[in-house]
């Protein structure tokens, strides 16, 4: 026995890429806007890393004028594709392969194929000269790319924005990733990526597939650049998308995969939490603080020291009884603050601990290979898990979230916290015992593992490939924890509707945030629900904001965080993103966490937290934070209508709430690389110093007018970097975009409600050719579908005159006090009273 297994593991090492045969494409039918065709294994099955499918099927849709659909799959329909119950697949409206901004073309044998631009026949995607491998636990496509590429996206990383194109991979697979390892995978799955060209602009790639994968970028010997994909299953569902401006990439993206879930306004507030606050009453103590200390505080966050045995749905009798917990929430309530809760997904198992025993009563757990309820460890100890596609587990969570945060008898919460979902698992192999007895429960203690595989499926239930190694395949992605089942559920363990984790490991996140989102909606009809998630994967930003995870309190991770948002909000369509400020994991220190303070606030999520183990970091602990975080909420809350204007062009076009600078100058090759500033929004461009412990920052100025946010003065930009010395560190660059108008409040607010109550001053900035436009989205913050309650208001200025133009559906007493036009020496100012109800006219002169 050991000797056939030394043999098949040498022959599997003796073999490559180059020895598999690819396929033919047979039967090719073409008519307008549509492509099939058969593809048929050319030659002796290679087995690299699996069995080879004799037989696939090519489908390729012209489905927009700037979208095209490609699918390979197996004409069996076995191999596992992602249920469109969790993942929706955009309308094909179709369109004629001659009004399409990109085409396909196909190269029959050896089968391969290419996307190029309708006009200038520029290639895009291009796998000619590779083989395609489809095996039952291995896919690989490889396609060439241009010299020195500009990518960006197949994310969740902690790489730098603009990806390394030598030796580089990138693994995408969930997983608990504390201290956001560099080069590593960690919470979340994207494998999707927007490539940017100099002189044609950009062109997205998007592959909807929830597998295990290695995506390497890379240059052969002879110094040709590609990208390949290594895929532990599934199929390839490619969308190309044709830009060819950046922000086109995205909006196409966002209409593939969803549009992003509308925020509420409060939700754009400064929020505080801390992992290891004491009892109720610290957290009483924290709220007061921060008034004390004049810095507004819009939401208190409650992580697992509430939970009794940190158990979901549960307090803590003696650190945070009920009456306590509501008589804050009360207080906060009164004073126009909000409350968030952790649930996690681990549910201990103990037949007294009721949600336990309701879920077991719904089959809301997920099972094992023996058909046994799958146990492992979390917070809780022993622990199961929601199997999210079980037929009553959406009423069982709804269930347990309407009784515990009850407003009349529980806790009246104001959003939901979903963490630990990669998911997270404290087993650190195989062999753990969660129960701390010696039977050993998910693979069965005389089983071997690797005869642990799927049952038969049946034709066309896409369900998954039979007889295959659910815990060590063949090819081994690069996890940074190790093997796929170390430190998160089995892979061999069975979902409801007869799929496996192998196959959807990669959904647990999604799937929670659907649900606890679902379960907020029928708790709170009318309102839109608030759900912050650790994971993540396509189109999680339909149902949930996102924090960047367990970073640690040091410079570089301030750095990576600015890269990470791009990412996800420029590429990713996950607008409402942030980190931790001031870092989660170790002590930070006082002059970072002043510019931690400042850079945050400049971000969509705005939220310090910090672990059990590192001190006490809220603002008013040190004076120099304090100031720099005064200072920033101001400017933040004066902004919060322009931010918010943002998020609805992003909730209704997929235009990013957050753009790299080379979004906003594609022609400029100097933005390209750019991944320490960003424009927040489309107006203002936020340059913090970076080096520890700074007071100077180099940043890049496109060749533009700008003015300074701060002093409204005009400042020259010439395609070039810039140095700013003795920059305080209550200080951050931001400077206002020539050519737009920016609406801010007049006044600051302690809280959002009353930011809300403030009237407005048009910040008008002229651009070179002394015009502005900008817009601004009013409605009544909360509402889950406001009908024709809003108003969608444009500014244009024409050197001579401001005119207010637009939808006026939102009644507000809230008036525009004052016109400011910028460009000379000192601002003209034009005080009045000019009603946003309707359209108004301004002249300045």
């Amino acid at each position: 026995m050991r000797f056939l297994f030394l043999a098949a593991a040498s022959a599997v090492l003796s073999a490559s890429i180059d020895d598999c045969p690819g396929y033919t494409a047979s039967n090719v039918v073409e008519s307008d806007g549509k492509l099939t065709a058969d593809l048929s294994l050319a030659g002796t099955a290679c087995n690299i890393y699996g069995t080879d499918l004799s037989d696939l099927k090519l489908l390729v849709e012209y489905q927009t004028g700037s979208r095209l659909h490609v699918k390979i799959y197996d004409a069996g329909l076995q191999v596992y594709q992602i249920q469109e119950s969790v993942l929706p697949r955009p309308p094909n409206p179709g369109v004629l392969a001659s009004d399409s901004a990109i085409k396909f073309q196909l190269t029959e044998e050896p089968f391969s194929f290419s996307i190029s631009r309708t006009e200038s026949d520029e290639v895009l995607f291009d796998t000619n000269g590779t083989k395609l491998v489809f095996e039952s636990q291995y896919v690989y496509l490889r396609t060439w790319l241009p010299s020195d590429p500009n990518l960006y996206g197949l994310g969740e990383h902690s790489d730098s924005f603009r990806l390394s194109t030598d030796n580089y991979k990138r693994t995408i697979w969930n997983a608990e990733s504390p201290g956001i390892p560099r080069n590593k995978n960690l919470y979340g799955s994207h494998p999707n990526y927007l490539e940017h060209r100099s002189g044609s602009g950009s062109h997205g790639v998007a592959l909807l597939n929830a597998n295990g994968m290695d995506v390497n970028i890379n240059k052969t010997d002879s110094g040709d650049q590609y990208l390949e994909y290594n895929i532990l299953g599934g199929v390839l569902d490619f969308y190309f998308l044709a830009g060819p401006s950046p922000t086109n990439v995205s909006k196409q993206y966002a209409e593939v995969i969803g549009l992003p879930a509308m925020m509420s306004y409060w939700t754009f507030g400064f929020q505080q939490c801390k992992y290891g606050w004491p009892d109720i009453q610290y957290e009483t103590d924290v709220v007061a603080n921060y008034s004390a200390a004049n810095i507004p505080l819009e939401v208190l966050w409650a992580d697992i020291d509430y939970m009794d045995k940190r158990r979901d749905f549960t307090l803590d009798p003696e650190k945070y009884p009920l009456d306590k917990v509501r008589e804050l929430v009360d207080d906060l309530h009164q004073h126009g603050q909000k409350y968030v809760m952790m649930l996690d997904p681990g549910v201990q198992k103990s037949d007294s601990y009721a949600p336990y025993s309701r879920g077991v009563e719904a089959g809301a757990f997920i099972k094992a290979v023996d058909g046994s309820l799958y146990r492992g460890e979390q917070w809780a100890g022993e622990v199961v898990w929601p199997d999210w596609f079980a037929p009553k587990t959406q009423d069982w969570w709804t269930d347990e979230i309407l009784r515990f945060f009850d407003p009349e008898t529980g806790v009246d919460i104001d959003g939901a916290w979903n963490d630990m979902n990669e998911v997270s698992n404290f087993c650190a192999s195989v062999d753990c015992d969660p129960s701390g007895d010696a039977t050993k429960r998910s693979i069965g203690a005389d089983v071997p593992q690797k005869a642990l595989r799927t049952p038969r499926r049946s034709e066309g239930d896409m369900k998954g490939l039979p007889d295959r190694d659910l815990f060590n395949p063949d090819y081994r992605i690069d996890n940074h924890q190790g093997d796929l089942s170390i430190r998160t559920l089995y892979t061999n363990n069975t979902n409801a509707d007869g799929t496996v984790q192998y196959d959807t490991h990669n959904l647990h996140g999604l799937m929670m945030i659907t649900a606890t989102r679902n379960s907020l909606i029928t708790r709170r009809p009318n309102s839109r629900p608030f759900v912050l998630t650790r994971s993540t994967f396509i189109s999680a930003g339909t149902k949930a904001a996102h924090w960047f995870g367990d970073n640690t309190s040091r410079w570089d991770d301030y750095r990576i965080a600015i890269s990470q948002m791009l990412a996800f909000a420029a590429v990713h369509a996950m607008p409402m993103v942030g980190s931790d400020v001031c870092g989660f994991n170790g002590q930070a220190q006082e002059q970072m966490c002043a510019r931690w303070a400042l850079l945050g606030a400049f971000q969509p999520f705005y939220r310090n937290h910090a672990d059990i183990s590192a001190p006490n970091q809220e603002f008013y602990l040190w004076d120099l934070v304090a100031q720099a975080a005064r200072k920033a909420i101001d400017a933040r809350y004066r902004l919060l209508d322009y931010i918010y204007t943002a998020m609805y062009r992003a909730a209704s076009t997929g235009a990013p709430i957050v753009n790299p600078l080379f979004f906003i100058y594609p022609d400029d090759v100097g933005t390209f690389g750019v991944d320490l500033q960003w424009f927040y929004g489309d107006a203002l461009l936020v340059s913090p110093v970076t080096d520890d412990d700074g007071t100077s920052v180099t940043f890049y100025l496109p060749d533009d007018v700008f003015y300074d946010f701060w002093t409204l003065q005009p400042v020259r930009g010439e395609g070039a970097k810039v140095t700013l010395d003795d920059v305080a560190f209550t200080d951050i660059p931001v400077h206002i975009r020539g050519g737009t108008v920016l609406p801010l409040r007049s006044q600051s607010g302690n809280t959002t409600d009353l930011v809300r109550q403030n009237d407005f001053t048009l910040i008008v900035a002229p651009g070179t050719d002394g015009r502005a436009s900008g817009s601004l989205y009013l409605d009544d913050g909360d509402s889950l579908d406001v009908g024709d309650r809003y108003s969608d208001i444009s500014f244009t200025y024409d050197g001579e005159t401001l005119r207010v133009e637009g939808i006026f559906g939102y009644e507000t007493d809230v008036v525009v006090e004052s016109v400011k036009i910028l460009g000379g020496e000192e601002p003209i100012t034009k005080d009045g009273r000019w009603s946003l109800n309707g359209a108004f006219e301004v002249t300045v002169t």
